[in-house]
């Protein structure tokens, strides 16, 4: 009997285990990592497209994980931005969605509190695996069309940077970042970040003519050509210097550097504070760089 009895202790808890783990549905979640690395891919599109605009990334129920201002954008743009990435992870649908059907004739939705809903173009779900996972909402960027696009890089970004490291995953050994070849090659297309860590940042970078004299005070840049040839000026005084943002400045030109022709195979390092600018390219030039962060150089030292 005691025997049967402890048969039939271990198979209603067996049942019970089993009942419990089919209730119970894996649920992925944003860590603040993939907030940083969709803030990150934003700031730097909305940077090349020398706009402004405040990027707000929130997770899967609407409460805010990051955010940040870029300079020159108006201070209402910070609630604007949340309610919008808010708006875009509660209802799990762009911003833009809602906006159509409001102009279309549904104004009842206005009803619907502000603390839950801005209907207004510029918010993008975050979805992994089938998952909405969170939202990043951008606004005071030039136009609404423009808040949308940089906040589909930075939901891109959370997406492709490495899905296990951007998302919660259990305790494991540093995760391999993987990017399928179409992901790539649409970024070389444009020009456009594949990789954003605190330690690093790989750029897919695509010219077709002479760039902006650049100096990086806080990266160093890692270049190797794939493709196209051009003239290197490096070292030397920037033209018309103006600070673009923190650590970055930009200018029209490099006086005074050493002049390189580079072409396909071809790798530099450009340390952090060196003025750097391609002239004469011969296009189309695409390249990669690998920007390693100043502050990660420290922790090594």
């Amino acid at each position: 009997m005691k025997t049967k009895s402890i048969v039939a202790s271990l198979a209603l808890t067996l049942v019970a285990a089993t009942f419990a783990s089919a209730q119970v549905a894996e649920k992925k979640s944003l860590t603040i990592s993939g907030a940083r690395t969709a803030i990150a891919a934003a700031a730097a599109e909305a940077k090349k497209r020398n706009t402004t605009g405040v990027i707000a990334v929130v997770d899967d129920g609407g409460n805010l994980m990051a955010v940040e201002r870029l300079d020159g954008t108006f201070a209402a743009g910070a609630n604007i931005s949340i309610g919008k990435a808010r708006t875009a992870a509660l209802f799990k649908k762009p911003t833009k969605v809602f906006e159509d059907i409001i102009k279309n004739g549904r104004t009842a939705m206005v009803a619907l509190p502000d603390s839950l809903f801005t209907p207004l173009q510029g918010g993008i779900p975050i979805e992994w695996d089938g998952q909405i996972v969170g939202a990043v909402g951008v606004s005071g960027a030039s136009t609404a069309q423009e808040d949308e696009e940089l906040a589909v890089v930075g939901a891109e970004a959370a997406k492709h940077e490495s899905m296990s490291s951007a998302m919660d995953a259990p305790s494991s050994p540093a995760q391999v970042t993987f990017l399928k070849s179409g992901f790539v090659s649409d970024a070389f297309k444009k020009g456009d970040v594949l990789v954003n860590k605190p330690e690093y940042m790989v750029h897919a970078s695509h010219r077709e003519a002479n760039g902006m004299a650049e100096v990086h005070t806080e990266d160093t840049d890692i270049i190797y050509i794939l493709e196209g040839s051009a003239v290197f000026v490096t070292g030397g005084d920037v033209v018309d210097p103006k600070t673009v943002s923190d650590g970055e400045i930009r200018g029209t030109a490099v006086r005074n550097g050493e002049t390189r022709t580079i072409s396909k195979g071809d790798v530099l390092v450009v340390p952090n504070g060196v003025p750097h600018w391609f002239e004469n390219v011969s296009g189309p030039l695409n390249y990669y760089v690998v920007k390693v962060r100043r502050a990660q150089n420290r922790r090594s030292e």
